[in-house]
């Protein structure tokens, strides 16, 4: 294989993300041969934004076209499953965004499955959905790629290059992923995402945490750190009366039955622990941070958070329409930007390490080991916070 043809499921945000991720890639490691959108418009406008050759509104007539390599899955979570299996059976590798799957209650009638469904419930579909996947993928022997970028961040390459030179053990990480709020459909609904702040947000910092552990036990003794066990708690902040009275609400706040904040304490097997906190409660941008704290050192990383360039505007229209840093409320007073946030987040990296394992025939650095283990913490979390207690990831 001289180039990766690539199929993209999906043309919304995270459909665009990757496109404009790959742009260095195209034309001599990997073509973007076609996308699939559900309607005709959508599909062509992409398309003809990115200069991409072959438009379908059905994801499975481009999965089964001759042209398709590799299929980049940027659709909603509750559509992940389905097509992860539709492209390896067809023999297609796979790039399937955070988190793999989860539980949708498709079965049932209620719009309001987190309201209803009992978490043991959900946690045992969703773990039945990641064996389902890894039965297809191991069988028809594709590639599978799990985008999730905060380990491919230089930030991240950089911490991990100084707790393999400190020789330190890490003791305890806390990470945290948090901003004020999604405002695409199908996160404000169980049915769709899945879950709420700790399968969306925490899916990042989750599996941040477990990659190191694993990169720890394998630097020190040649097999990862799993995770044992995990307590948790989530909330809905925003539904506290105190904060429905409020006129002006700089938050996001219509979610239907999915939490908004939560924390989760991950137990790893040497008996140390991560801190994960994941909110849609926060002002001021995104928090994107992990800190490790080392039996000799401490390191913190901090993306997105950075003051090599400063900009004050007396007025929020200053600036027009120039992009200054994600889920940023406003543009008045002092901000500072990143001068490439894909690249601080590992986007390109990321995208090039799957094309670069499709093409060589080797495992990429995230794959579906750590996409299965990131669904069951998140849903051990969420049967913790239900009942109280600690919960046993295996």
């Amino acid at each position: 294989m001289e180039k990766v043809r690539v199929g993209i499921l999906g043309s919304r945000f995270v459909a665009h993300l990757h496109l404009s991720n790959y742009r260095n890639l195209r034309g001599h490691k990997m073509e973007v041969v076609a996308v699939a959108a559900r309607s005709q418009e959508s599909a062509n406008r992409f398309a003809k934004a990115f200069n991409i050759p072959s438009v379908y509104t059905d994801y499975r007539n481009l999965i089964q076209s001759a042209d398709i390599d590799a299929v980049d899955v940027c659709l909603p979570t509750d559509l992940h499953k389905e097509a992860v299996i539709a492209a390896a059976e067809a023999g297609k590798h796979v790039i399937c965004e955070k988190p793999l799957t989860g539980y949708f209650g498709k079965h049932l009638d209620a719009e309001r499955v987190g309201d209803r469904v009992p978490r043991d419930v959900m946690r045992r579909e969703a773990l039945k959905n990641c064996k389902e996947i890894r039965k297809v993928v191991d069988t028809n022997r594709t590639k599978f790629c799990y985008a999730e970028d905060w380990v491919y961040s230089p930030h991240f390459a950089k911490l991990k290059r100084l707790v393999e030179a400190s020789g330190g053990v890490v003791m305890d990480i806390r990470a945290e992923e948090s901003h004020s709020g999604s405002h695409a459909e199908y996160s404000k609904s169980w049915k769709t995402s899945g879950g709420g702040s700790l399968a969306r947000l925490g899916s990042h910092p989750i599996g941040a945490a477990l990659h190191l552990k694993h990169f720890e036990g394998r630097t020190r003794e040649g097999r990862p750190i799993r995770a044992r066990s995990v307590i948790a708690d989530v909330g809905r902040h925003t539904q506290a009366p105190s904060y429905r009275q409020i006129s002006k609400k700089w938050m996001v706040s219509d979610w239907a039955d999915v939490e908004d904040w939560s924390t989760l304490i991950i137990e790893f097997e040497d008996s140390t622990h991560a801190l994960i906190m994941a909110s849609d409660g926060v002002l001021g941008g995104m928090r994107a941070t992990v800190e490790v704290y080392l039996s000799n050192a401490v390191v913190r990383m901090r993306m997105g958070l950075n003051n090599a360039l400063e900009v004050y505007a007396p007025d929020a229209a200053v600036f027009g329409d120039e992009y200054l840093v994600e889920k940023l409320e406003t543009k008045a007073g002092w901000n500072f930007p990143s001068p490439d946030e894909d690249w601080e987040r590992g986007m390109p990296q990321e995208l090039e390490d799957f094309i670069e394992s499709i093409l060589h025939d080797r495992e990429p650095l995230s794959g579906l080991d750590l996409a299965e283990e990131v669904v069951n913490v998140i849903y051990s979390g969420y049967l913790s916070a239900e009942k109280g207690t600690r919960v046993s990831l295996h």
